[in-house]
C-alpha cells in the first residue's frame, strides 16, 4: 500500500506530465521509454531510407485522434520498429474526453450514413478499396516496419483488406432477409435487417490492417459507423489507413466522422467496453483480456465479437504427402515469427513418419533467411516486442523442465531488435502444461501418436478452438475429421496449413477463442439487427394458432 506522501507525489507527477503533454508543442517533447529518451532527430522517419513514410501522410509527430478532424491531447508515445527497437515517429494519443467526442460525432454521422442505400454504401467501400490498392506496397511496408512481419506478408495483409472491400461491394446488393409463409390468410411474414449503429473495433498488433478491414468493410456496407482503436504499438498503421478512408469520405461529401479513430491504451479500451453507445464491440487480442471485455460488454447487455487466441494443431497421418506437410508446417509455424493467431503450435505426427518429418523440418528451418523484414529474400523477422522475447524464453525453459528436447533453435539471437531462433521441441507429452498453453512465439511442439482417434482427442483438449488441419489421403479419416466427432475448431482444414484463411469464409473459433465470426459467409449478420415483421394487408384480423378472442 502507498502512504499519503508517496501517493501525492505520484499524482503530482502524473498531473505535471499531463500538462506538459497537452501544452507543449511536439518539438519540445522528449518521449521516455525505459531509460532512454528519444528526440525528433532520432526518428526513422527523418532518415532518407524511410522517407516513403511521408507519402502515407505520416510525419515525425502525428495526432492520434480523428473524429472529422485530426488532433490529440493525451500521452505522446513512440512507435518502434521491432527490427531494431528504434522509434519510427511519435503519436499523441487521445484522451477520454476526445474519445467521448468521437463517439458523439460518429453517432451524429450515423443519422446520415444509415439512410444511404446499400449499393451506394458499397460504392464508397469500393472507392476505399481502390485507394488502398494505390498505396498497397507503401502500406505493406509500413506494416512490415511497425509490426515486424516480412514485407510480402505486410503487402498481403493490406491485400486482404482490399479483397474484403471487393467482397463487401457485392454484399451491398445482396443483403436480405427471408420471406416465410404465414399461417394466416392475407398476411406476409418476413425479416427486416437494419444496421446496429456504431461499431467499436479494437485490433491487435499482429494484423493491424486485415482485421480492421474485415470489420470495417462489412460494417460500412451494412450501414454502420465505426470507431477504431488499434494496438498501442501500431498507431502509425491506424493513422495511415484512417487518412485514406477520410479522403474517400470527404471526396464524396460524406461526414468524415462515419469512420473515427482514437489511438490509445487500456483507458480507451476500457471506455469502449463499458460504453452503451457502442452497439457492437469487436475485440481481437488475448484470451485473458478478451474474457474481461466480454464480461463488461455483457454486463451492459451489449453485443461483442471476440477473436482471441489459438493453440492450433496439424495432424499428419501415416499416408500423408510429406513434402506438402513440411512446406505447410514451415509456413504455418515460422511465418510471421509465430505471431499469428492461426500459427501451428502443435504438430502431431504418426509414429511411422515422425522421425522422417522432424529431420526434414530441421533442414527446412535451417534454410530460412532471418533478417530485416523489409529486405528482399528474408522469410523471418523479429518478434514484435521485448515482452514477446521473454515469453519465448519462458516457453523454451519450461519445455526443457517438462522433459522436452530442443531439436532446433531454442535461443534468443544476439543482434539488434527482438530476434529469436525458430524452435522445434520434441519428446513432450501431449498434455504437458507448456503444450496446452498458447505461447505467441515460434515454438513448435512435435508430438507422436499411433491412433487417429487419439490425435483428434489431443487436438480438442486445449482451451482454444480456432483452427486445425489434418494431412491424409484417407477419405474415411477426412470426413471423420470434419464431422461431429472430429475437430472442435471454427476452422477445420484438410491438406493445407492452419493459417492463411481466405476472406470468403467466416473467420473465427470456438471455446476460449471467443466464438466470434468475421469476414465472409454470413458474418455480416453480426453487424445488423433482425426484426421479424408480420404485415396484414386485409381488413380481417385472424390470430395465430387459430385462437379466437371474441
Amino acid at each position: 500500500r502507498l502512504d499519503h506522501a508517496h501517493l501525492l507525489t505520484r499524482m503530482l507527477s502524473v498531473r505535471v506530465r499531463t500538462l506538459l503533454t497537452r501544452q507543449l508543442p511536439f518539438r519540445f517533447l522528449r518521449v521516455m521509454s525505459g531509460a532512454k529518451a528519444y528526440s525528433t532527430s532520432d526518428l526513422l522517419i527523418n532518415d532518407p531510407k524511410y522517407s516513403w513514410l511521408q507519402e502515407l501522410g505520416l510525419q515525425a509527430e502525428n495526432p492520434g485522434v480523428f473524429d472529422g478532424a485530426w488532433h490529440g491531447s493525451g500521452s505522446v508515445v513512440p512507435s518502434r520498429s521491432p527490427a531494431n527497437n528504434r522509434p519510427i515517429a511519435h503519436v499523441q494519443e487521445g484522451s477520454l474526453a476526445e474519445y467521448n467526442a468521437a463517439v458523439q460525432k460518429s453517432r451524429e454521422a450515423w443519422k446520415t450514413w444509415r439512410e444511404v442505400p446499400g449499393p451506394k454504401r458499397g460504392e464508397i467501400v469500393r472507392q476505399i478499396g481502390v485507394a488502398l490498392r494505390e498505396k498497397l506496397t507503401l502500406l505493406g511496408h509500413l506494416v512490415s516496419l511497425e509490426v515486424g512481419k516480412i514485407a510480402v506478408e505486410g503487402v498481403g495483409e493490406v491485400q486482404e483488406y482490399v479483397d474484403c472491400c471487393d467482397f463487401a461491394v457485392g454484399l451491398s446488393r445482396m443483403l436480405g432477409g427471408s420471406i416465410m409463409p404465414s399461417e394466416r390468410p392475407g398476411h406476409v411474414l418476413m425479416e427486416q435487417w437494419n444496421p446496429l449503429g456504431l461499431i467499436g473495433i479494437i485490433t491487435a498488433f499482429n494484423f493491424p490492417v486485415a482485421v480492421f478491414g474485415w470489420n470495417h468493410a462489412i460494417s460500412m456496407v451494412t450501414g454502420n459507423c465505426t470507431l477504431w482503436k488499434g494496438a498501442p504499438s501500431t498507431p502509425l498503421t491506424s493513422i495511415a489507413i484512417s487518412r485514406i478512408i477520410q479522403q474517400v469520405l470527404e471526396t464524396n461529401s460524406l461526414p468524415p466522422a462515419i469512420c473515427t479513430t482514437v489511438c490509445g491504451g487500456v483507458e480507451i479500451g476500457e471506455a469502449m467496453a463499458n460504453d452503451k453507445r457502442l452497439d457492437l464491440l469487436s475485440f481481437t487480442g488475448s484470451t485473458k483480456v478478451g474474457q474481461q471485455v466480454g464480461v463488461k460488454v455483457q454486463q451492459r447487455f451489449g453485443r461483442h465479437l471476440l477473436e482471441l487466441g489459438g493453440n492450433n494443431a496439424i495432424i499428419v497421418n501415416e499416408d500423408a504427402n510429406l513434402d506438402m506437410v513440411v512446406r505447410s508446417v514451415l509456413f504455418a509455424s515460422v511465418g510471421t515469427a509465430g505471431q499469428r493467431c492461426t500459427t501451428t503450435r502443435r504438430l502431431m505426427l504418426h509414429e511411422k513418419v515422425h522421425d522422417q518429418v522432424v529431420e526434414q523440418l530441421k533442414k527446412a528451418y535451417s534454410q530460412v533467411k532471418i533478417g530485416d523484414p523489409l529486405e528482399d529474400g528474408v522469410l523471418y523477422g523479429p518478434l514484435h516486442s521485448e515482452a514477446a522475447v521473454k515469453s519465448y524464453e519462458k516457453a523454451v525453459s519450461d519445455s526443457k523442465a517438462q522433459g522436452g528436447t530442443i531439436a532446433y533453435g531454442g535461443k534468443s539471437m544476439d543482434r539488434p531488435g527482438n530476434y529469436v531462433e525458430p524452435t522445434i521441441v520434441t519428446g513432450l507429452s501431449h498434455d504437458a502444461p507448456v503444450v496446452l498453453r498458447e505461447t505467441f512465439a515460434p515454438v513448435l511442439y512435435v508430438l507422436k501418436f499411433n491412433d487417429f482417434d487419439e490425435a483428434i482427442q489431443w487436438n480438442n483438449e486445449v482451451e482454444h478452438g480456432l483452427t486445425s488441419s489434418v494431412f491424409t489421403t484417407n477419405m474415411e479419416k477426412v470426413f471423420k475429421w470434419l464431422g461431429p466427432g472430429g475437430s472442435d475448431c471454427g476452422i477445420v482444414n484438410v491438406n493445407i496449413p492452419t493459417n492463411g484463411a481466405e476472406i470468403g469464409g467466416a473467420f473465427g473459433g470456438e471455446k476460449s477463442t471467443g466464438g466470434g465470426r468475421e469476414s465472409g459467409s454470413d458474418a455480416w449478420k453480426q453487424y445488423m439487427r433482425r426484426s421479424t415483421c408480420t404485415i396484414n394487408y386485409t381488413k380481417e384480423l385472424p390470430l395465430s394458432q387459430g385462437i379466437k378472442f371474441e
